[in-house]
């Protein structure tokens, strides 16, 4: 992974361990805060994609707050970036709503039942929350069905066919969300589908949320181009423009470090981990892909192959199939890069498996700071 020492991380750190790299991470935010200067939006940080909360002080200092899918991320959004806080879920309950006010800037409903239904209670706040909907530009540009917001049938957002007859009395923004990890032309080409059918909405209204997706800090985005797009928009309908990026914020920042325990044999050969895909990197088998290995090759590129699975009981429990340029061995460490976005976020504690250790790297220093670690009351905690 560029810029980060990986073996070095690899030998100063437990197993298993998430470390983040703050030299990236600072990378990133420049990057991010470019485009802010540039272009007058203001990001930020979607914590569905990256929540490691000992981060936010340094995250802080760049990024304009956080975006919320749920009371308890909204939460820790107030309590540990400070900054403003922007909620949207695909419905909320009465009581969601009613915490939400409390502690959101922006408050984004799905429907307009939802906007209706709950109208007595977000117009006692305006004035200090403001009200969204989220729109759906029926404009797919998604590669993989589960991840696309605009796919047929879509539970995300308000086909424009809802708009008609419907009342946007105390509705101060529009909101989108249709991409996943893509690049600018992506987005260029849904905005033209947005404006296409709810441009006239935005007329007389305060903001409008690109939402996210947006791999703004990855090799090759055009980002002259995001800064003309946003620009554009603010200077014809005069809104604020928002965007929500978790992954660009944490894109090539993060580690996950393993350690092999066994070598065995059944047509092949199969190293065990203390990772598991399941219970680490679930979107190994949800998206799928297949990350990364420092010193890990294509199977069959070198002289030694390896299937490599978890230590869960889950049959398919197989992250995938590498080689190297030497035979794998009981203590092993192997490093999976580029592991900080959609991965501490969605971990489980399946078959009690240990937890991997948070931790983060500062190069400046070379010094790895074990940030928490987990044990069985953590564990325990969660049953009842």
């Amino acid at each position: 992974m560029t810029g980060i020492d990986c073996e070095k991380i690899a030998q100063l750190a437990p197993s298993p361990a998430y470390v983040v790299d703050l030299g990236r991470l600072r990378h990133n935010l420049a990057i991010l805060d470019q485009v802010q200067q540039r272009s007058g939006a203001r990001i930020l940080m979607a914590l569905k994609a990256f929540s490691m909360w000992s981060t936010f002080p340094l995250i802080s200092k760049t990024l304009h707050g956080v975006c919320a899918s749920s009371p308890w991320e909204a939460r820790l959004g107030r309590e540990e970036f400070g900054r403003e806080v922007h909620s949207f879920a695909a419905a909320f309950k009465e009581s969601d709503v009613v915490e939400l006010l409390s502690i959101s800037n922006h408050l984004v409903f799905n429907s307009f039942n939802q906007l209706e239904r709950f109208r007595p209670l977000w117009e006692k706040e305006q004035g200090r929350v403001s009200i969204g909907l989220r729109v759906n530009p029926e404009h797919s540009e998604g590669h993989t069905a589960i991840y696309d917001p605009c796919a047929p049938t879509s539970r995300l957002g308000i086909p424009v066919a809802e708009f008609e007859g419907r009342s946007l009395a105390g509705v101060e923004g529009l909101h989108f969300h249709t991409l996943c990890e893509q690049l600018f032309e992506p987005l260029e080409r849904t905005a033209r589908a947005f404006e296409e059918k709810f441009g006239r909405y935005l007329q007389g209204m305060k903001w409008l949320n690109l939402g996210g997706g947006h791999h703004i800090t990855r090799e090759g985005y055009d980002i002259d181009g995001l800064v003309e797009l946003v620009t554009y928009f603010k200077n014809k309908y005069g809104v604020e423009v928002y965007l929500e990026p978790g992954e660009a914020i944490a894109i090539g920042t993060g580690l996950l470090v393993s350690e092999v325990l066994d070598v065995v044999h059944n047509q092949m050969d199969i190293a065990i981990l203390d990772v598991s895909a399941t219970c680490h990197m679930p979107d190994i088998l949800e998206m799928p892909y297949r990350p990364d290995i420092t010193g890990g090759f294509k199977a069959g590129e070198k002289p030694y192959t390896y299937r490599l699975g978890g230590p869960s009981c889950l049959a398919g429990d197989v992250i995938g199939d590498w080689s190297f340029d030497q035979p794998l061995k009981a203590g092993d460490r192997l490093v999976f890069e580029d592991m900080a976005h959609y991965t501490m976020v969605k971990t489980t504690t399946f078959n009690g498996i240990h937890h991997p250790h948070l931790c983060t790297f500062e190069p400046d220093t070379g010094q790895l700071q074990v940030v928490r670690s987990f044990g069985y009351p953590d564990f325990k905690s969660k049953l009842s």
